[in-house]
């Protein structure tokens, strides 16, 4: 780590700490030329490849304002979706990989979406999944209704 103040290209770190709920690490460092102290944070970075071949960072954002227009006139709150991003993300961060393909983002999306609300998931799926008629939102549906009806599931079945 080069020193901001008079770059030599050493520091020793003096304080180690985590911040923003263990995502990230905060040193506080200092230069053994200058003497001079500095605060870094480190965070494991986590890449998104677009399907046009475009590297990015991963944005919760991007999570949030996808999602967002699947549950427009549902009982989402901005905290639920929040809240769906944050878990997006530690489950993409999980896999222990630092670069994933656009797709697997929106693969991680949908079990939790679904946990959130069930039309918005429909409507998530049937442009994510590129849904080509109505068979395809009747197999979703069915497996919908299937889940719903097991034991282990959460979400109650869906109103017809």
């Amino acid at each position: 780590m080069h020193c901001p103040f008079c770059r030599h290209s050493d520091s020793r770190v003096i304080d180690s700490r985590t911040a923003d709920d263990g995502m990230s690490i905060r040193r506080r460092r200092q230069c053994p030329e200058c003497g001079r102290r500095f605060t870094t944070t480190e965070t494991a970075s986590l890449t998104v490849i677009k399907r046009s071949g475009v590297v990015e960072p991963f944005s919760r954002e991007k999570v949030v304002s996808g999602v967002r227009k699947a549950c427009q006139g549902r009982p989402v709150t901005d905290a639920d979706l929040a809240v769906l991003a944050q878990r997006v993300e530690e489950s993409v961060r999980s896999a222990g990989i630092a670069q994933f393909e656009a797709n697997e983002i929106g693969l991680a999306i949908l079990p939790h979406l679904r946990e959130l609300d069930e039309v918005a998931f429909l409507r998530f799926a049937s442009v994510y999944q590129a849904f080509d008629s109505l068979a395809d939102f009747e197999s979703a549906i069915s497996d919908l209704r299937s889940n719903a009806s097991s034991p282990s599931a959460s979400s109650a079945p869906i109103k017809e």
